[in-house]
């Protein structure tokens, strides 16, 4: 397999794997912080931003934030599967 598809399917299925980790963590932490205030629901907002907007984008209006999240996770949980399979077809593992 080519070196450079190689390293970008491994890439790319790194950085899936790295949202739906944060994604997931949101999840978690929004179900135990209740303060609007706090400053790791800001952080987890603020990491998973990028994540959920193209997804809010595509939902109906007035979603839910648990849902485009939810939705986000599921999504990005697909996209890493996706890449990993096409990695596997290639002849490669990016799980070692």
């Amino acid at each position: 397999m080519d070196a450079l598809i190689y390293r970008l399917l491994v890439l790319l299925w790194f950085l899936f794997y790295m949202a739906v980790i944060y994604l997931a963590l949101h999840i978690v932490i929004a179900r135990f912080v209740t303060a609007s205030d706090s400053r790791v629901l800001w952080f987890f907002s603020v990491v998973t931003g990028p994540l959920t907007r193209p997804v809010r984008a595509m939902m109906p209006a007035g979603a839910s934030e648990p849902r485009v999240r939810a939705v986000a996770l599921v999504a990005y949980f697909l996209l890493m599967l996706i890449a990993h399979t096409i990695f596997r077809q290639l002849g490669g593992n990016p799980l070692g």
